[in-house]
């Protein structure tokens, strides 16, 4: 497959994989099992991550580096932290705040939907959907829009617009339009650092305390 076919069909799969999966998983939901429903997303999810790094490598001919998985360095861990602090201390009581004033739906429904979930699985689609969306959504997108634009400002604005049109079946408009602010941060600090792994472990934790840690506290 010639270079630029693959990372075409590369850009498809990491910018509408994500969406089709959500699409086709909430009419799942009243075929399925909730669990069923739920794994059966999980392991799409998988497959179509573990397709564009089949197409990075294989006929793209580029290491991962060239979306920026690189082996984590310290920096990563304390870069990631440090923005899951600022996403869980700082920008979501502002957006808690916001949401309320503005009448928009919160993040209950979503929640709800995942409360009857097993924890394992809810831990599960949080470590899989963070690492997943960043790999599709900042690393590759990112790289390759800006690399076919000669601009990193419509490499990082296209996958940013779609990224929160894929929270809407999930989660609802006000929620995804929050995955907006949020996801602008992570990509500005993408397009400066180049760390995907910082922008994975902040995904990863910032999604753990927000879906696994404050229910569980509120429940307790």
């Amino acid at each position: 497959m010639p270079g630029r076919a693959a990372t075409s069909l590369g850009l498809l799969l990491a910018l509408l994989g994500p969406i089709l999966i959500a699409l086709v998983g909430e009419p799942m939901n009243h075929v399925l099992s909730p669990l069923t429903a739920s794994l059966a997303g999980e392991l799409a999810l998988v497959a179509v991550v573990a397709g564009v790094l089949l197409i990075v490598l294989r006929w793209e001919r580029q290491p991962l580096s060239s979306i920026g998985l690189r082996p984590p360095r310290w920096q990563s861990l304390a870069w990631g932290l440090a923005l899951a602090a600022f996403f869980v201390y700082v920008f979501a009581p502002a957006v808690f705040w916001a949401l309320r004033r503005l009448h928009l739906q919160g993040f209950e429904s979503g929640l709800n939907k995942l409360s009857g979930l097993p924890l394992w699985v809810v831990v599960l689609a949080v470590v899989i959907g963070g690492f997943a969306e960043e790999v599709l959504y900042r690393g590759y997108a990112i790289e390759r829009l800006s690399e076919l634009s000669g601009s990193p400002w419509i490499g990082g604005l296209v996958p940013l617009a779609i990224f929160t049109v894929a929270h809407v079946p999930g989660w609802g408009w006000g929620p995804a339009l929050t995955t907006f602010v949020s996801g602008g941060v992570i990509t500005l600090f993408y397009l400066w650092k180049r760390d995907l792994p910082a922008t994975i472990i902040a995904h990863i934790v910032t999604d753990f305390v927000g879906i696994v840690v404050t229910p569980w506290l509120a429940r307790g």
